[in-house]
């Protein structure tokens, strides 16, 4: 099922279905286009199913004799002074979850007493669009096969809307495209594959470059190289760039964790829902989807995006428990855990972008350890940083988009617990005390003085509970988290 999504100031609803939009104690949305006298019937209709008109619950019943509209559907938006913008998406991904199978469908939300300003109706058809993803593509019977749906969302500000909603169309691609990428099963998205997806964003204007495994040698990252060497599946860094801003303007940095498979290595993890490791590059998924959506929406910002895509298996050749790897820091590793792999490729990843870049800051988005789970979850990232500022930016951006983050310690004592008896490091803490914070003392060795950013995104990348915006396995999460952090502080707007 598909909705195209069109603006106006007013429509027929003949044939159609409906959607109002109705504020606590408020009328609903569009009552006179809706037909003559209808509003006493739906009023009765409100009192006799004691329908509160909270946020996101619906009211379904047959369109009265007197409308045009084939259904009609109340759904409630609450308190209105309440109302943020991610209000307005849950609301838009709940009418695509009642929109049936309507050739049409209708939508009033001008509800009276609510700001349906264009922004918001457009973060509303942001959220159907976003609420109506299905990931069935290898299900040879599909529910909603070649399902189309013609949405006319009705608003004053039909005009502005539309303009509002190709932005927001931008942003939701990203989120589409990141969650396609967790979602792929890794014996059709290989490090080649995910790639040469890379590669496509050229078709937005972006600029692409991808190293192979002789380029990293020559480049000296043994960190990286050591985790796919147990692959017959050789392993790429994808640089993506945008160039949206002043040319002498640095840019803004994204790294990306692409283990497109983690069995563990040698290290090998026990088989209970090691299925679900194919969506351990659920970093590198967040950083080509802000790329898609940065490049898409022409964004006045110079970004790169780095994608460390490697295969973590156990084969002959794989590196062992005890090995010593050189990165291209030059600071020596000692792997005394092949599972502990992620924060290899960011380790390499994270110092190229520093080196060749210079940019004003990094974040790197990993699935990189269980135990920020055991910490916060499924509804918060793990947040750390070395810069309270860029911190401080990122969780407010959490707060705007819901994907929300939680800031946790770095220090000098959690630092010690990765030094080597035999390297400079090892790659975990010894114990399963600290996971997290261990793993993001081991990132923080790779960055020098550059504002940086770690959010671990275990538990949100996959697997997070289901909202009216997400109602698969993965989410997509990050893509309009750091998209809103670009768009809030670092876009030349001038």
């Amino acid at each position: 099922m598909s909705f195209s999504i069109s603006f106006a100031t007013s429509a027929q609803t003949a044939g159609a279905s409906a959607i109002s939009l109705v504020t606590k104690g408020g009328k609903p949305a569009g009552l006179p286009a809706l037909g003559e006298g209808i509003d006493g019937v739906i009023s009765r209709a409100i009192a006799t199913a004691d329908f509160k008109s909270e946020l996101c619950l619906t009211l379904d019943m047959l369109a009265p004799a007197n409308s045009d509209a084939e259904r009609l559907c109340l759904i409630g938006l609450g308190e209105p002074a309440t109302m943020a913008g991610y209000d307005w998406m849950r609301a838009g991904g709940k009418a695509s979850s009642v929109a049936g199978k309507a050739k049409k469908l209708v939508i009033f939300i001008d509800a009276p007493g609510a700001d349906t300003s264009a922004a918001n109706a457009a973060d509303f058809a942001l959220g159907m669009l976003l609420g109506t993803y299905n990931f069935d593509q290898f299900k040879t019977k599909k529910k909603d096969e070649d399902i189309e749906i013609s949405v006319e969302i009705v608003t004053a500000a039909a005009e502005e809307a539309t303009r509002a909603f190709e932005e927001r169309k931008a942003i939701g691609g990203g989120v589409l495209l990141a969650r396609d990428m967790v979602n792929l099963p890794a014996n059709v998205l290989g490090p080649r594959e995910f790639a040469d997806k890379a590669l496509e964003l050229k078709e937005l204007g972006a600029e692409v470059d991808i190293l192979d495994r002789a380029q990293m040698e020559e480049l000296g990252m043994g960190a990286l190289l050591g985790v796919a060497q147990g692959s017959v599946r050789p392993p790429y860094l994808a640089v993506i760039r945008w160039n949206g801003g002043k040319q002498d303007d640095a840019p803004v940095a994204f790294v990306g964790k692409g283990v497109v498979f983690d069995t563990g290595g040698i290290s090998l993890k026990p088989p209970a829902s090691m299925e679900d490791m194919k969506g351990d590059m659920g970093g590198a998924a967040a950083v080509i989807g802000l790329m898609h959506a940065l490049s898409a929406r022409k964004a006045k910002v110079n970004a790169v995006g780095i994608l460390g895509l490697v295969e973590n298996m156990p084969d002959g050749n794989a590196q062992r428990p005890g090995d010593i790897v050189t990165s291209m820091s030059g600071q020596t590793i000692e792997v005394i855990n092949t599972d502990a792999e992620g924060r290899l490729v960011l380790a390499d990843a994270l110092w190229y972008t520093k080196e060749r870049f210079k940019p004003r800051f990094m974040i790197d988005l990993a699935t990189l350890t269980g135990a920020v789970l055991v910490a916060l979850g499924t509804h918060h990232a793990g947040l750390f940083s070395n810069d309270d500022t860029l911190a401080g930016e990122l969780y407010d951006a959490g707060l705007t988009t819901a994907e929300k983050l939680w800031r946790l310690p770095l220090g000098e004592e959690y630092d010690k617990m990765v030094d080597s008896r035999f390297a400079d490091m090892r790659n975990t803490g010894g114990s399963r005390n600290a996971g997290s914070i261990t793993a993001a003392q081991f990132l923080q060795r790779f960055v020098g003085d550059t504002p940086w950013a770690h959010l671990d995104v275990a538990g949100t990348a996959m697997g997070s509970p289901k909202t009216e915006i997400s109602r698969g396995w993965a989410s997509g999460f990050g893509v309009r988290l750091l998209d809103e952090l670009v768009r809030a502080h670092y876009e030349d707007n001038a």
